[in-house]
């Protein structure tokens, strides 16, 4: 992932430690307040969403401790791989398009970022300005010809220190490997 996407889930990892845990806590501990906890909606509304909660923290922990973070603005080159920033112009209706190739964890259609892993970056992977890719989409094949390709720094929100540039192995049991 990259350096941005690793900081965005380690922000989530802190506000939900920091500050949705102890809120969380104080529910519970008001709705024990109102008497027999088996009729008591309020406390098992509390405690299904301490629930949730945790959850989340566990996938996050599991998430940032596997992570291998990228950083976009050491990769080069005119081929197409993670962390590229991708024009594309759809040959139908000559509508540009810009994405960049990210991490399951950080992508988000509307800021132009899809997965690595989706049907569409998938096809550009190893692809140049200038080829022609087909993409099959629920609404039909799609082709777009590839109009530039280009390496930008994403900027964090707090920089990882532990970070060094290009690959920086968080863990060994890392589950994907990025050549």
């Amino acid at each position: 992932m990259t350096a941005a996407g690793y900081s965005t889930l380690e922000n989530e990892l802190k506000h939900r430690q920091q500050v949705e845990r102890p809120r969380i806590i104080q529910q519970i501990t008001d709705a024990r307040t109102h008497g027999d906890l088996s009729e008591n909606a309020e406390y098992h509304a509390a405690k299904e969403s301490q629930s949730h909660n945790e959850g989340r923290i566990a996938e996050l922990e599991d998430k940032l401790a596997r992570a291998e973070v990228i950083d976009v603005s050491k990769l080069s080159g005119d081929t197409i791989k993670f962390g590229a920033t991708v024009t594309l112009v759809d040959e139908d209706t000559e509508k540009k398009q810009v994405w960049q190739l990210v991490g399951e964890p950080e992508a988000d259609a509307k800021k132009g970022k899809i997965s690595i892993t989706s049907p569409l970056a998938r096809a550009l992977i190893g692809k140049a300005k200038g080829a022609n890719v087909e993409v099959v989409t629920p609404s039909g094949a799609k082709a777009y010809e590839i109009k530039k390709v280009e390496w930008r720094k994403g900027e964090p929100e707090s920089p990882d220190p532990r970070s060094s540039p290009g690959l920086s192995r968080r863990s060994p049991l890392s589950s994907c490997t990025i050549s």
